[in-house]
């Protein structure tokens, strides 16, 4: 009997023993619990910035480029994915994802024992919580140290995070192969369309895709994916998502596949783009990595269809010309809106932007703020200036400037205003500079809007200042507008990867000239278009006046290096700029690039557009005058034009009589220049 006494006395101590130190683990486990839990929670929130593709999108909200920085990613909120995709998700990834605190213990407990038997790391437990924190903070080798950060940052993200917003980033980060990260990028990649979009079968299908991303990819093995994707529809019917019915439907539907020919994205005006990055980072501040890849939607005022026009014009008058470079500004004149830029013939071969950073000598198209200031000085389009061979003194006599007309051809006599813009004449440009002072000219060019340094100079009246053709087609906006300065607007509004409007930005546009002095420019750049214009030289843009078909006005304007042309109708402003980067350019052989680029952009361009006039404001009035003499033409004066005027300053004087054989000459000049019009259309057109 003692003997059982002492038995069941040495149990009961084995017991007691064995209870305490149950009891110490116990509480060393708790502890450890604990610690590890106020470890974790004293940790943070974890952050959960990952790099997103941010997207440029044209005038009509079409994506016209990317910056995916090697992963194509779109953050989109769990609002904006399709209920079937989550459900198939949950299903196969992580079924009790709602009951667990980041870890599935009986998921891991499998994990280990097959593990074990296989004598390696091949099985894994992770929940989505922990595949969550892989993505975000870690990499994905198989060691045990990996498994424990692992643990340590799904800890901090459900103690820190909603499941909800686990959710959302696992959804939004996980690889769905082909360079797609998240759902909303795999959507697009896979089948055209939004993750909200997403039918039950394809959602089914794109689940199944991030086990591995490269074997359950359809496009690379369409069986293999297929029986993947029904696995998970099973698994919906007994996790109660579907029922067996919708799973069968879902199964039979055919899937449409976007190929990845489809799917390439083509970066439309990559000059474009250039400057948008730029501008986000100057005037904005936006640090360069947030524009890369952070997510941004960027909206600009690009019209993809005006930039393929641009681009199709400049590749086909240039062709093999090599040595050429060119550069294209569209813009609407009503907002500054930039619609089409072309910065050079490849941006890859030369990012350089030679609508925006390159300066050049503007040659001619520099007249129009000239006889603007002219105007507004008394000027008008009939005032008469002698045409001849002139060497002009300036600095007290200490310097000559001896400018020339093109080809050394002169009227020899006086011309009007309106003839002198037609003809380009340089002799009286520089009589009308140094008649208004020569800083007029440079105050009234910042008025349009040249910021560039200008010079105080005779020869500024020729263009002697180096400017951008930006420049010039912002400047001449305020003609096509009726008077109106604007700002160069790429930018319309820069949206965050959350959906907040950061940048909102409204055109700049405030009245500064006289509507009717503006007009009166208007017509006279008509004149270049114009052949009764012609005397000792022919009107500059009628090698391209066949090309237009409906009311423009313009100017062109050549140096030894460059080939200019800046015009606009009321719905469009346009300026080119042709030559080489370095050395002079051969005018008589690629002289007419330039205006014949303008010409056919200009005129496909609006096409379907109304052919509107230039509005005429009150206070102006049209009269016929003889464009060689500036007086109110007579009944036999054969050469004659509708002239506009402000009110009161228009001429009073006939033109005299011409005699019977002086208006037969005239007309057998008239249609001797017809003749050679004629004769070299054919021979442009051959």
């Amino acid at each position: 009997m003692e003997v059982i006494q002492r038995r069941a006395r040495k149990k009961r101590h084995w017991f007691r023993t064995l209870f305490r130190i149950f009891l110490i683990v116990s509480i060393l486990a708790m502890s450890g619990v604990v610690s590890l839990l106020l470890y974790t929670k004293a940790q943070g929130p974890p952050p959960l910035q990952v790099a997103q593709t941010t997207r440029y999108f044209g005038a009509n909200d079409t994506v016209i480029g990317e910056n995916r920085m090697g992963q194509n990613r779109y953050w989109v909120p769990m609002e904006n994915i399709s209920d079937d995709l989550i459900h198939a998700t949950l299903s196969i990834e992580d079924r009790k994802f709602y009951q667990h605190y980041g870890f599935d213990f009986t998921r891991i407990g499998g994990a280990v024992v097959a593990n074990v038997r296989s004598g390696s790391m091949a099985q894994g437990a992770s929940t989505i919580t922990q595949q969550y924190a892989r993505n975000l903070y870690l990499g994905h080798d198989k060691t045990w140290q990996r498994k424990i950060n692992e643990a340590l940052y799904a800890l901090r993200l459900e103690m820190n995070y909603s499941k909800k917003d686990i959710l959302e980033g696992y959804l939004n980060t996980i690889y769905y192969g082909h360079g797609a990260y998240g759902i909303e990028a795999a959507a697009l990649h896979y089948f055209d369309k939004n993750a909200s979009e997403l039918s039950l079968a394809e959602a089914s299908m794109l689940a199944g895709i991030p086990k591995g991303p490269s074997y359950y990819s359809p496009l690379n093995d369409l069986e293999r994916a297929t029986n993947r994707q029904h696995l998970i529809l099973q698994t919906m019917v007994t996790s109660g998502y579907i029922t067996q019915t919708e799973a069968d439907a879902a199964k039979a539907e055919p899937l449409v596949f976007v190929t990845d020919e489809e799917d390439a994205t083509t970066s439309t005006g990559l000059y474009f783009q250039a400057v948008v990055k730029q501008t986000l980072m100057q005037e904005y501040g936006l640090d360069e990595e947030i524009i890369e890849n952070g997510g941004l939607q960027i909206y600009t005022t690009l019209d993809p269809e005006l930039q393929q026009l641009a681009e199709k014009w400049v590749e086909k008058e240039l062709g093999p010309h090599e040595e050429l470079q060119s550069a294209l500004i569209a813009m609407d004149p009503k907002t500054g809106d930039v619609q089409a830029l072309i910065g050079g013939r490849n941006y890859f071969e030369s990012p350089f932007n030679r609508a925006t950073q390159a300066k050049r000598h503007p040659g001619s198209v520099f007249k129009a703020f000239l006889y603007y200031a002219a105007l507004e000085k008394g000027f008008t389009p009939a005032s008469t200036l002698l045409s001849e061979p002139t060497t002009f003194s300036f600095d007290d006599g200490r310097v000559d400037y001896t400018p020339s007309n093109f080809g050394d051809r002169y009227a020899e006599d006086f011309i009007t205003l309106v003839q002198a813009m037609a003809l380009s004449d340089n002799i009286y440009a520089v009589k009308t500079h140094l008649y208004l002072g020569t800083n007029v000219l440079q105050e009234t060019a910042r008025r349009f809007g040249i910021h560039s340094p200008l010079h105080d100079l005779p020869s500024l009246a020729l263009g002697a200042s180096e400017v951008t053709l930006l420049e010039l087609v912002t400047s001449y906006s305020a003609f096509a507008n009726g008077g109106s300065t604007v700002e160069p607007r790429f930018i319309r509004k820069v949206v965050d990867q959350e959906g907040n409007v950061i940048i909102n930005n409204e055109p700049e546009v405030n009245q500064e000239f006289d509507e009717r002095l503006i007009y009166i420019m208007n017509d006279v750049m008509k004149a270049m278009f114009e052949t009764n214009l012609d005397g000792y030289a022919n009107g500059t843009g009628q090698s391209i006046a066949h090309i237009i078909n409906r009311p423009v006005a313009g100017k062109s304007g050549t140096t030894d290096t460059d080939s200019w042309m800046i015009g606009y109708t009321p719905q469009l402003t346009a300026g080119v700029w042709v030559g080489p980067d370095t050395g002079d350019m051969n005018q008589s052989l690629h002289g007419q690039h330039a205006k014949r680029i303008w010409a056919n952009f200009l005129e496909e361009a609006l096409q379907d557009e109304l052919k509107l006039a230039f509005h005429v404001p009150d206070g102006v009035k049209g009269v016929y005058i003889n464009p060689n003499n500036g007086m109110l033409a007579s009944e036999g004066c054969p050469a004659k034009r509708l002239t506009y005027f402000i009110e009161g300053t228009e001429p009073t004087e006939t033109c005299p009589v011409h005699s019977e054989e002086e208006v037969e000459e005239m007309i057998d000049e008239q249609e001797h220049k017809k003749e050679r019009f004629l004769d070299r259309f054919i021979k442009w057109f051959n």
